[in-house]
């Protein structure tokens, strides 16, 4: 166990130190698929995404997959560090996604080297370290996941405090164009579309949907962008605006989508439907497994590479997501070191 985290450490410094923008994450995919063959494990590499199966894989068994992604946002402007210097300051690892997610994929490998080369078990494991998580990317985990078999359920690796999130919020942003007519300001002519963008605004802001997530409450819509005219005198004949719709389990994306077509005037299009609400059963013996281990349940008000899985699955990891994106990006280095046996004590419970 010690050495499984000391190499789970400088695993994630080495890719701290090394720039794996989304889209761009070539060679920490290498700096992963290396690591793993060095431990003499079988990967699997398609674009800049990396996986393997355990050495005893049983395609009559169960499989469990781990997951989580290597690439990072861009370091916001805040940084008084230098984002891609991986150094350790009182018990803090700091450095671009070393907490999101850094430290939960080097403690999921961590913990699929446990596994790795053990017999007998009930069942397998497949670990998937994924690009493109942050952008929501086709060329991801989605791209990754139908090479992988039959799923039973996944461990997504995102900072939660090793507590357990059994359900995530999906997400579709809309792109409205509220209609009008252009005409002189100074007389009564044209359509104002910027009026009519209004009504669909107040809308937006005062609608309730009838049904309420008992983990979520309600839906949450935000009007987050807006850009209509030309010039001072000119009525504007188009108004567009843009809104963040986070959906509960409650609904469906294609639900909320027809519940909003039906309400406002606007031509709307989602720029996506795939970010889907996620849920795992309270009773899951995944989850039973970590209550059993003092850890507590929520929901997760952020999106991550859940939406895109069709099984159950359980958001889980070290780190807090309160750091996430901020500037001097950190994680414990303790947490790493309870992170990794806390996996391994949760699945023992399922697969010995």
């Amino acid at each position: 166990m010690e050495k499984l985290i000391e190499g789970s450490i400088a695993l994630l410094m080495d890719l701290i130190r090394t720039q794996s923008f989304s889209e761009e994450e070539d060679q920490t995919a290498n700096i992963i698929n290396t690591y793993l063959q060095t431990y003499g494990v079988q990967t699997h590499r398609d674009l800049n995404n990396v996986w393997a199966f355990n050495k005893y894989y049983d395609p009559s068994k169960p499989t469990v997959l781990l997951n989580s992604h290597h690439d990072t946002v861009h370091p916001n402007k805040d940084y008084a560090r230098d984002p891609f210097n991986a150094e350790i300051i009182d018990g803090k690892l700091f450095g671009l996604g070393s907490n999101d997610a850094g430290g939960c994929l080097v403690s999921l490998i961590a913990t699929f080297l446990h596994y790795y080369d053990k017999q007998n078990l009930k069942y397998n494991f497949v670990i998937a370290a994924t690009a493109e998580e942050e952008i929501s990317g086709l060329h991801g985990l989605e791209w990754v996941v139908p090479k992988l078999g039959n799923l039973e359920f996944a461990i997504v690796g995102e900072p939660t405090q090793m507590h357990l999130a059994i359900a995530e919020k999906g997400l579709m942003v809309l792109e409205c164009k509220a209609p009008g007519r252009s005409g002189h300001a100074a007389r009564e002519e044209g359509e104002n579309a910027i009026y009519n963008a209004v009504k669909d605004i107040v809308w937006f802001q005062s609608y309730q949907f009838p049904k309420t997530s008992e983990i979520f409450g309600p839906i949450k819509m935000s009007v987050t962008m807006i850009n209509a005219g030309t010039q001072h005198n000119v009525v504007p004949s188009s108004c567009d605006f843009v809104v963040d719709v986070r959906i509960t389990d409650a609904y469906t994306n294609d639900e909320v989508l027809d519940i909003i077509h039906q309400n406002t005037i606007s031509d709307i299009h989602p720029r996506s439907t795939r970010l889907k609400p996620s849920s795992i059963d309270i009773n899951h013996p995944i989850v039973k497994a970590g209550l059993a281990l003092g850890r507590t349940t929520y929901g997760s008000p952020t999106t991550s590479d859940q939406a895109l899985l069709s099984i159950p699955s359980l958001k889980l990891g070290p780190g807090d997501s309160a750091r996430s994106h901020t500037a001097d990006e950190f994680i414990y280095v303790s947490e790493i070191e309870e992170g990794v046996p806390l996996y391994i004590k949760m699945l023992d419970q399922i697969v010995l």
